[in-house]
């Protein structure tokens, strides 16, 4: 059992995590119990920072598709350069699906710059060519 003292602001509650660290994959159970973490079921440190930071403020990479004028194909895939807040990741879908690019692009080409106001970039995850 690990206990973690923590900031102010903490999720209520507990929760039942799944690392996704390593292959071992284990069930992380995380407490929070008068603003101090409980974390069990960790087999390694890794485990027990990701659980951590998954119940305290869970961030994803982003992979989607974004329009394209000109290019060989309509839509190009697209990622975030940085993990994204996860209760920021609708508003930021919101405003790729209103972009819309020209061709060409070349893979890791920025397309959307510090997304939200955000030290997040969204880049192509591909090269797309133009059609003339």
């Amino acid at each position: 059992m690990s206990t973690i003292n923590n900031e102010k602001n903490l999720p209520e509650g507990s929760k039942e995590i799944r690392c996704i660290v390593c292959p071992t994959g284990c069930l992380v159970h995380v407490e929070n119990v008068n603003g101090e973490l409980i974390i069990e079921g960790h087999s390694c440190k890794r485990g027990e920072e990701y659980a951590r930071e998954e119940f305290v403020a869970p961030k994803r990479i982003l992979t989607t598709t974004m329009r394209v004028e000109n290019g060989f194909l309509p839509l190009i895939p697209v990622r975030s350069d940085k993990a994204i807040p996860k209760e920021r990741l609708k508003e930021t879908l919101k405003l790729i699906a209103k972009t819309k690019l020209k061709a060409p692009i070349k893979m890791g080409d920025i397309l959307l710059e510090k997304v939200l106001g955000l030290e997040i970039n969204i880049i192509a995850s591909r090269d797309l060519i133009e059609v003339r």
